[in-house]
């Protein structure tokens, strides 16, 4: 451990990549004296990364803790980040560094022993003007790459990037001629482009041998929808047939205008609403953004009838429970009207996620968008699994609604109930 010790006394400085503490020697939910910590949550994390930032004059440490689906970001100094590392090499087996000149690995064994390997970095081969080797490469000393790599709020690589022209952003008023973006739509450019992120990372679950069929319910004016079809058509070449759904006619006829326009012949966009929707047998991904109250509840239904691969959502206006939730025991909670609808829509997602689970889904809650973009900044993002794997029993969800004294739209179109009511 002191090798370890005298390698971040010595490599702690603007020369470090990053720092990777991985393979928890315990299950990360077993860790419980940290739970509610801020600066303890590495302890309960299954991965840990450190790198460097520059805040003003100052260098700094950041350590992402990842806990479950949940990212935590903490900021050290230098001598506080080694006592921290030192204490977390219990909990952890693996340790990488990676610097401008080295490259440092270790393995930990559990009464505290480290195998220490350094060698020197390794430059990336080139080949004519492209890079083959898909490591981090060295930084220079100084430099605008070295600042731009330290910056505390670097510049993100989007995936529809700043300064390329797309279309359909120039039409939708989200991009100027010059590619560039408007400046009182940048939220809007950054929740496009975080969205086709948690689509690019479910890539894998959709079919790759036949034209993947793509739902999107309460498309509005279509931005999602349209970046959806660019991505997966232009961009990546798959073969998709994409249908948006919206209740407002002159919204949808805009839409179709523009995919006449552009040439889109598997994007089409439909009048109706959800409840209603049947002209699909099979859709391998669903998607709905800010679908109001229980609207979310029938598109996460439908999902699950056609046994989509994908469901992703980002719901809104839970007031179902809001109206009906009544329990002794969160009286202090509920009689406050802020804190009630809080609560409520924690509650109504929580069931959803849960039912997903129920019903054959590897299932997420996920941080859509930073508060201060949009209040509505939850996404559900479930994953079909394959093959019969144990599943979460409905009844669990049925007892805590019964403590709730409530019902839940989707919990009864999915149990029969509804037909009941």
């Amino acid at each position: 451990m002191e090798r370890i010790k005298q390698i971040l006394e010595e490599k702690l400085n603007t020369d470090l990549l990053q720092i990777v503490l991985s393979d928890p020697r315990k299950k990360p939910e077993t860790f419980g004296n940290a739970q509610g910590m801020e600066k303890d949550k590495a302890l309960l994390a299954s991965k840990v990364k450190i790198r460097p930032v520059q805040k003003k004059d100052r260098l700094f440490f950041q350590m992402t803790s990842y806990v479950g689906t949940q990212v935590f970001h903490t900021n050290y100094e230098k001598e506080e980040l080694i006592a921290e590392i030192m204490l977390l090499l219990a909990d952890f087996r693996q340790f990488s560094l990676q610097a401008s000149d080295c490259q440092v690995t270790a393995m930990i064994s559990k009464n505290g022993k480290a195998t220490v390997k350094k060698r020197a970095a390794k430059k990336p081969e080139r080949s004519g003007n492209s890079v083959s080797d898909e490591r981090i490469p060295a930084m220079e000393d100084s430099g605008t790459c070295n600042k731009d790599r330290l910056s505390h709020n670097r510049k993100k690589n989007y995936i529809l990037q700043e300064g390329v022209c797309v279309p359909f952003l120039q039409e939708l008023g989200v991009q100027n001629a010059d590619g560039s973006i408007v400046r009182t739509k940048y939220d809007k450019f950054k929740q496009i482009n975080r969205f086709l992120e948690y689509i690019e990372d479910v890539l894998p679950a959709l079919p790759q041998d036949r034209k993947i069929s793509i739902v999107d319910f309460g498309c509005g004016k279509s931005y999602l929808t349209f970046a959806i079809y660019y991505y997966l058509k232009i961009l990546k070449g798959y073969d998709i047939d994409v249908i948006g759904l919206d209740l407002k006619k002159d919204v949808i006829q805009h839409c179709n205008r523009l995919r006449d326009q552009y040439g889109y012949e598997n994007l089409h966009f439909l009048e109706g609403d959800i409840k209603n929707y049947c002209e699909k047998e099979e859709v391998d991904m669903v998607v709905t953004l800010h679908a109001c109250d229980t609207a979310t509840d029938y598109a996460i239904a439908k999902a699950i009838f056609w046994n989509a691969s994908v469901i992703l959502t980002v719901p809104c206006c839970q007031h179902e429970l809001n109206r009906q939730i009544k329990c002794d025991m969160l009286s202090s909670v509920l009689s406050y009207g802020i804190l009630k609808d809080r609560m409520a829509a924690i509650l109504t997602d929580a069931v959803r996620a849960q039912l997903m689970e129920c019903y054959g889904y590897e299932t997420q809650i996920m941080e859509f968008i930073d508060m201060a973009h949009t209040p509505k900044n939850l996404l559900l993002r479930g994953v079909k699994k394959k093959g019969m794997q144990k599943r979460p029993s409905v009844e669990k969800v049925k007892e805590l609604l019964d403590a709730l004294s409530c019902h839940q739209t989707l919990y009864d179109l999915l149990t029969g109930e509804a037909v009941q009511r």
